[in-house]
């Protein structure tokens, strides 16, 4: 009888996939795995937080493939997993429904202002309530800018759109009309100096770290609303605090910081007009599944067969 392969899983999926792949694999959960495992294992599955290195993948002679179960592969070298022979899988689409909710989730929170009523107030109460919650703004008298028109952005925009917004967008590949959801490319300095809300949705390549700087927050409006559910590393952090100091009516809301968690000091965390929350754009049961399934295209590699969803180094050739 052949033995089964052994698939090394660092961070947790959704159950129903991993019994899936448990039927057909030894699964282990191993959220450090120690070098005895790592020569066992011919597949790992990881998420977030697993750095998958060359040191790592030095320790796991016979991997064959990565499954990143989520979008990003900042976690993950590809060039040393090239070096290696090793396939890498990811599932590029899984959460770009999630993101989207909460991006909008953030905007509204900043033009609707609101307030559950708890108890019955008396006639003078009910008024004055309702007159502290009027927006200053409405969504159909503003600019969109999307930074970053892809999987997400085109989402963003979308709801942009069925808002009523004038929506402008910037990306560094050409994007048919019919793909741009009403969106309008400019250069960014236009999408930053002429957006009521600019939304960040770029990618971890290298060149994208600090792409947000002094400079460019310098040219965005002193009222704007700044959205970052990208990655943490492509804004200055130090720079967008300063800038929020500077200006009490812009507001950030901001899903990703560099480091994460955030280290005691972190310039952002306690200005009144910055919203943090803990990396949670991806945070919908569906959108969890989703990426757990990874576990398919890991099971194809394992097989001998194409993945869908495969990532390599820019230039590489398909197999």
């Amino acid at each position: 009888m052949t033995s089964r392969p052994c698939v090394i899983l660092t961070e947790p999926i959704a159950h129903e996939c991993r019994a899936w792949l448990a039927e057909r694999a030894e699964v282990i959960d191993a959220p450090a795995p120690q070098i005895e495992l790592l020569r066992r294992a011919e597949a790992l599955i990881v998420r977030t937080y697993t750095k998958v290195d060359g040191d790592l993948l030095a320790s796991a002679p016979g991997l064959k493939v990565v499954g990143r179960a989520g979008v990003g592969l900042d976690n993950v070298d590809l060039a040393a997993c090239a070096a290696r022979s090793v396939r890498v899988v990811h599932t590029p689409d899984a959460n770009s429904e999630a993101v989207c909710e909460l991006v909008w989730a953030l905007i509204l929170d900043e033009i609707r202002p609101r307030e559950r009523v708890r108890e019955a107030p008396d006639d003078q109460s009910w008024r004055e309530l309702r007159a502290s919650l009027v927006g200053d703004r409405q969504l159909s008298r503003l600019t969109l800018g999307v930074y970053g028109l892809g999987r997400a952005g085109k989402r963003v925009a979308r709801v942009g759109r069925a808002f009523g917004m004038e929506t402008l967008y910037t990306d560094l590949l050409e994007i048919p009309d019919h793909e741009r959801q009403g969106a309008r490319p400019v250069d960014p300095d236009e999408l930053l100096e002429k957006s009521d809300v600019v939304t960040l949705h770029v990618d971890g390549r290298p060149e994208n770290r600090h792409l947000i700087d002094a400079e460019a927050l310098l040219r965005l409006k002193q009222d704007v609303i700044f959205v970052n559910a990208s990655r943490g590393f492509v804004v200055n952090e130090a720079a967008l605090a300063e800038r929020l100091v500077a200006c009490p009516a812009m507001r950030a809301c901001l899903d990703v910081l560099d480091p994460e968690p955030p280290e005691v000091g972190n310039p952002l965390l306690g200005l009144p007009n910055a919203r943090v929350t803990p990396h949670i754009g991806a945070a919908t049961r569906i959108a969890h599944e989703n990426m757990s399934w990874v576990v398919r295209d890991v099971w194809r590699v394992l097989q001998g067969a194409s993945p869908e969803h495969e990532a390599r180094v820019a230039g590489a050739p398909a197999r």
